[in-house]
């Protein structure tokens, strides 16, 4: 059991004074107590920790740990217990989500106590409890999950969110509100999921930038609206009255309720108001949730006339008042860091005996910096605060399933398997969602890891295996397979147990062949599946990877298909000329998946790896300049058409799922007409959307009173998805285009106007009326922000410019010498553009980039010697067909 990475036992616990030396075998508590604990679902709590890349997320989950005894206070802020991988802990980011299960006792009606520190304690478990009363039961269990703040991993976050009830959102004080944090956040609440706000790197904005306490206050201020801006929208019009009748309630965070904490994850300390003004109100004699509400926004206490005074800061600060949060909170932690930090001896141990902090030896012979660790980690220990906020505002899963099912569920809201996700309770019959594979020691064989919304799962149960093309009723995608055992993930090893009830996380052994990414588990015959998840990212980047020895080939093929099992969004596909294709989010993502393809799942065998690829949509700009007719091979069918763009915005609400080709045609018809302005007759008839019968192409039949013209509308369908997949001038998926069926004249004869004559010549005329509505091609946008010191913009612009980049916002941040700049840059540029920027600013810039649209190059790609053209010819040297644009005769016919 003991693994190197354990520390040695005497070093577990809190001091040791209080533990008994036979419990430090294993930490502050045991496998059995831990899956006694699953059995209440109102005393769990799920959650994920989001932020921004390098917000602190991973040295924050460390407190929690640390607190449940697994990593000694000593380390805890440097070890990073989650990230589990060597690449994660060298670089210092975290790249795949890792669970951790933990076991707390608060006790609720100690919420108001005057010593903080009396309701919450890491578990001696032996105290026998009446479990089943939520009120009286202490026992907290807690999941945690952390997630990477890397836009390229932000897959890893989305599969993270969907088994997890509440999510803690981590902002760095300084750098603000990021783009990946808002991104996570609508994820997040798209979700359904309730968060609370962590303002992290208090001790930057007290020992670097030696900021005012009043600026301080500002800083945080605006972190929190920003917050409360991103989340606002998705609140119900009645908050609290959704909270009485089992709903998501309130979901922006309010420093005077308690959602809202501050600290520091590096120095282990943090608050939430609370803590201050329990301290505060039984000096001031006053209830302390008063206290509370006046510790944040505009109060101020005047001390001379003795009385609060609320509202105009300005008259207020210019009379030497102080605002409430800053006199009594940021002005003693300020005090205790500066005495410290100036070695103030006698000050300090004044100070620490009002505090009533009692320092280890070791600790009381530090000085300066290091000091201020052990002295803050005692006084306000950031796992207690952190603790407080998920067992008081965050949602047990037999609450949030009540209000998920409807945004978790495929199927019907009122079936048999929805009524078991409500329910949450380990006697139902089973509904599990597994949400990504977890790759083991093992070579090749995964866990899935997922949530169990309802019932048990259990080693040795027989289950319904639904992959994501499972309909309900076929048999396709469906397996009937037995579980071999499951298992509790704890960041860097698994726990085996005998089975695991609604509301917890679980790791399964054996299903890895059945299931690709993600999928649904069950016992219910009538169920559906769990809804498939929306990533905010889409794999734009391409490379092909070959082997140098052609002996490893079957190793290649057995490693793609690991790849692809072992990340959410990574794609691996085959081309027709033999390639194989890796698709990525960006650059950093395939950079971690090749390293993963070659040094886990193909055993270090040698890879040639091509250079990335982007890919492109073809796209017509205006309707075309003629009619075009192409003829059937037997001369005896005729079809008219036209091309011409979709409306603006079609194709994202397409792709967001506003407009369905599955929604009832009117009501569609109408919302293209009144939003997007076109004409309801032709919406009307929108015959089919493609490729695959979801895209953003329409084909529209715009005909009238041709005869047997039903019979052919599927022939003219497959047509259109074949020609709509792969474009008339490099063979790439099409996207805006609206094919008009104009007119078609048919032989009488049926035997003459089957599938071969139509669908070839279909094909053909939808590639004539691309031609002749002058085409482009759509390239991929992402959008760059990035962050630098205001000295060092130009550097960037220049870089930008290169690359045919151009930067559309610009912001300063007050407070801080930092800029924001927002600019958009083609992928097809973005290839060690990192590097290139940190060359241009010695190395101040940091970029993230993320994929934000497509947009249409700019140059004829039929003229020779355009970028357009040079594009289009490179696709096609590539792909291995004839280097030149097809000519329009080949598709066009005469009459």
């Amino acid at each position: 059991r003991e693994s190197s990475e354990a520390v040695a036992p005497e070093t577990w616990g809190r001091g040791d004074a209080d533990l008994p030396q036979h419990s430090a075998k294993m930490v502050n508590f045991t496998i059995d107590q831990l899956r006694e604990m699953m059995s209440y679902p109102y005393n769990i709590r799920s959650m994920s920790v989001i932020a921004h890349v390098d917000h602190g997320k991973s040295t924050l989950t460390d407190s929690l740990v640390s607190k449940a005894g697994i990593i000694s206070s000593k380390n805890a802020g440097d070890a990073r217990f989650t990230d589990t991988r060597d690449d994660e802990q060298e670089r210092g980011v975290t790249i795949k989500s890792t669970g951790i299960s933990m076991f707390f006792r608060y006790d609720k009606s100690k919420y108001w106590d005057e010593n903080p520190s009396a309701g919450i304690d890491a578990v001696n478990a032996s105290v026998d409890l009446d479990l089943n009363d939520p009120e009286k039961n202490t026992n907290y269990m807690i999941n945690l999950i952390d997630s990477p703040g890397h836009v390229d991993f932000s897959s890893e976050v989305t599969a993270a969110l969907r088994i997890t009830d509440g999510a803690l959102v981590v902002v760095d004080c300084i750098e603000g509100v990021c783009v990946q944090t808002e991104t996570v956040l609508r994820q997040a609440m798209g979700e359904k999921i309730k968060p609370v706000l962590m303002v992290n790197k208090l001790d930057r904005a007290f020992l670097e930038l030696k900021m005012d306490p009043e600026e301080a206050y500002q800083n945080f201020r605006k972190a929190v609206e920003s917050v409360n801006v991103v989340v606002a929208p998705y609140e119900a019009e009645d908050p609290v009255a959704e909270l009485k009748e089992g709903g998501l309630g309130p979901v922006q965070v309010d420093p005077a309720v308690g959602t809202v904490a501050f600290g520091s994850g590096l120095q282990q300390w943090g608050f939430t108001l609370k803590r201050f003004a329990v301290m505060y109100a039984t000096k001031f004699n006053i209830q302390p949730e008063d206290m509370m509400r006046r510790l944040w926004g505009d109060y101020f206490l005047d001390a001379k006339s003795k009385k609060w005074k609320k509202g105009n800061p300005h008259t207020n600060i210019a009379n030497g008042l102080k605002r409430a949060f800053v006199q009594f909170i940021l002005d003693p932690i300020q005090q205790l860091c500066d005495a410290i930090m100036e070695e103030k001896d006698k000050k300090v141990q004044k100070m620490l005996k009002a505090l009533n902090i009692n320092l280890r030896k070791e600790d009381q012979e530090l000085r300066g910096k290091p000091l201020i660790k052990p002295v803050m980690q005692k006084w306000l220990p950031a796992a207690d605060a952190i603790l407080e906020m998920m067992v008081m505002h965050l949602p047990s899963p037999a609450r949030a399933q009540k209000y998920r099912v409807s945004v978790l569920y495929d199927g019907p809201l009122d079936d048999e398997a929805a009524q078991a996700i409500r329910q949450c309770s380990g006697e139902t019959p089973l509904m599990m969602f597994v949400s990504k594979m977890v790759p083991t020691s093992d070579k090749g064989r995964f866990y899935a890891f997922g949530r169990v919304f309802a019932g048990t799962i259990s080693t040795g149960q027989k289950v319904r295996i639904y992959g994501p093309f499972y309909e309900p009723g076929k048999k396709k995608d469906l397996y009937l397979k037995s579980i071999q055992r499951t298992l509790i993930q704890m960041g860097r090893y698994v726990e085996q147990v005998a089975d695991v009830p609604a509301g917890n996380n679980v790791c399964l052994v054996g299903v890895d062949q059945y299931i690709l990414k993600t999928g649904t588990i069950t016992t219910i015959e009538s169920a559906h599946s769990f809804r498939q998840m929306k990533y905010s990212v889409s794999p734009v980047v391409r490379v092909a990877v070959d082997v140098k020895n052609p002996q490893d080939l079957p190793k290649l093929v057995e490693g793609l298909k690991r790849l692809s099992k072992s990340d959410p969004l990574v794609l691996t596909l085959t081309e027709e000329s033999g390639e194989h294709v890796i698709a990525g989010a960006g650059e950093l993502h395939l950079e971690i998946c090749l390293k993963d393809l070659q040094e886990d799942f193909m055993g270090g065998a040698p890879i040639k790896i091509s250079d990335p690829v982007v890919s492109y949509r073809e796209t017509v700009t205006e309707e075309s300049s003629q009619m075009c007719l192409s003829k059937s091979a037997n001369k005896h069918n005729r079809l008219y058409t036209k091309a011409a763009p979709i409306p603006e915005g079609v194709d994202i609400a397409i792709e967001e799922g506003k407009i369905n080709p599955r929604d009832e045609f009117k009501a569609r018809a109408r919302l293209l007409a009144d939003e997007y302005g076109m004409d309801v007759g032709e919406a009307r008839k929108i015959w089919a959307f493609g490729p695959d019968g979801t895209g953003p192409n329409f084909l529209l039949d715009a005909s009238k009173g041709v005869q047997y013209l039903n019979e052919i509308k599927d022939h003219v369908n497959s047509g259109f998805q074949w020609a709509t997949k792969e474009g008339p001038m490099s063979e790439e998926v099409c996207r805006n285009v609206i094919l008009r069926v104009l007119d078609v004249t048919l032989h009488a004869d049926a035997i003459h106007r089957g599938a071969g004559q139509i669908l070839p010549t279909a094909r053909r005329v939808y590639y004539a009326s691309m031609l002749t509505a002058s085409p482009t091609l759509l390239e991929p946008i992402y959008l760059a922000d990035i962050s630098c010191p205001q000295d060092s913009t130009g550097g960037i612009y220049g870089v930008l410019t290169t690359r045919r980049g151009h930067v559309f916002a610009e912001e300063v941040r007050p407070g801080s010498p930092i800029v924001q700049l927002k600019a958009y840059i083609p992928v097809s540029e973005s290839f060690g553009f990192t590097t290139a920027l940190r060359a241009a600013t010695g190395g101040k810039a940091f970029p993230q980039c993320s994929f934000s649209h497509w947009a249409a190059i700019n140059s004829d790609p039929l003229t020779p010697g355009t970028k357009c053209n040079e594009v289009v010819l490179g696709i096609r040297a590539r792909k291995g067909i004839s280097p030149e644009i097809p000519p329009l005769d080949r598709y066009l016919d005469k009459l």
